[in-house]
């Protein structure tokens, strides 16, 4: 259930735990118990499953584990420069929480923005808080990934850089503990989702590409 990745980010906090639970358990058996839930907890949060990849080559699949909670028109001028559709996604602590490449292509933009730490189910917590933005590009097909850290959230990790390939639901990074993703796309993209509904990361289609 643990990548290698997951694992790398995440080690040192199990060991943390553990320590702590067993300190607990000398302390008061039922606290080390609940010390011991605090472990599994943290090693269930940093899984990574495997997931089916949607063979249609026109489809765009969700970045991220989740419920969606907003679909619309927005701005995006960071790497398309142009109004978009925009699909956000809100993951809570028990999603998973391993990020991935909506469309194949080539990682042509990456930025990482500081910025606060507001609950990622506020609207204002998209530009607000840290994020990092990353633009993919398949031939003129362009689209923007915006990762945001929450309340929770405070570590965004990445695992690919300019002039990668990646493939459509390749692993692209991880936010630990609650956040949202966020993706634009053209206007002209046909979108498939619609507030309220959950999405896998890399398995579920939020829309197609003309």
């Amino acid at each position: 259930m643990i990548s290698a990745r997951t694992w790398a980010e995440s080690w040192f906090l199990h060991l943390i735990l553990l320590v702590a639970a067993a300190a607990l358990a000398w302390w008061h058996p039922a606290a080390g118990g609940v010390g011991l839930l605090l472990v599994v907890f943290n090693i269930n949060f940093f899984r990574d499953p495997e997931r089916p990849i949607p063979a249609d080559p026109r489809a765009i699949v969700s970045p991220a584990d989740g419920k969606v909670v907003d679909v619309g028109p927005a701005r995006e001028e960071k790497f398309l420069g142009c109004e978009a559709m925009r699909v956000g996604i809100f993951l809570n602590v028990f999603d998973v929480h391993v990020n991935r490449a909506p469309i194949g292509g080539e990682v042509r933009f990456s930025e990482h923005v500081p910025g606060k730490f507001l609950n990622a189910l506020r609207a204002e917590s998209a530009l607000q808080n840290e994020h990092q933005i990353l633009g993919l590009q398949d031939g003129e097909f362009r689209v923007t990934v915006r990762l945001i850290a929450g309340a929770i959230a405070r570590r965004i990790c990445i695992w690919t850089q300019p002039g990668a390939r990646v493939a459509r639901g390749e692993r692209i990074g991880m936010i630990r503990y609650g956040s949202r993703a966020e993706i634009y796309v053209p206007v002209n993209c046909e979108i498939a989702v619609k507030p309220g509904d959950r999405v896998k990361g890399g398995s579920s289609i939020l829309g197609y590409r003309k």
